[in-house]
């Protein structure tokens, strides 16, 4: 009986844990250092050179976001360090094409080559609208990394 009562807690209490969403934000700068821990003091791992490169924030303490890169790589950044624009990273080896609209026949207006960054503007359930210097287009979603696989928004 013990036991029963211990497994129905265990199930009461993991359906009212939700999950928190998942949240990206992008370098505000050309330079920006992820560090061991979240202080000054720690040591910098790496440093991304890349004004608007993405990041999933998977925690925070203070001004300190723990962030997960594209390629797996977590640490932690200052808060200043980083922007609340959303920005996409391509993936794949291949360059991808971006399309005039969302429709699976739209026209292909440019490609994107892997590991380049641009903005996010909206979301529909299979591709997303980005720009860059010069240019807009829908991308598969997957082909891109820094937006929720079932996120759609305007």
């Amino acid at each position: 009986m013990l036991r029963c009562a211990s497994i129905l807690l265990l199930v009461l209490v993991s359906l009212s844990v939700s999950a928190a969403p998942v949240r990206y934000v992008s370098t505000r700068s050309d330079k920006a250092y992820l560090r061991e821990g979240p202080s000054f003091q720690h040591r910098i791992l790496w440093v991304y050179k890349h004004k608007g490169y993405p990041f999933e924030v998977i925690a925070a303490y203070d001004v300190w976001r723990r962030v997960k890169a594209a390629d797996g790589t977590v640490g932690w950044m200052s808060a200043n360090m980083l922007s609340e624009q959303r920005s996409v990273l391509v993936t794949g080896k291949d360059r991808a094409g971006l399309w005039s609209d969302p429709e699976p026949r739209a026209k292909l207006v440019a490609y994107a080559m892997p590991g380049a960054t641009a903005k996010l503007e909206a979301c529909a359930i299979r591709s997303c609208r980005v720009s860059a210097p010069g240019l807009k287009g829908w991308i598969d979603k997957d082909r891109i990394w820094g937006v929720g696989k079932d996120e759609v928004f305007k």
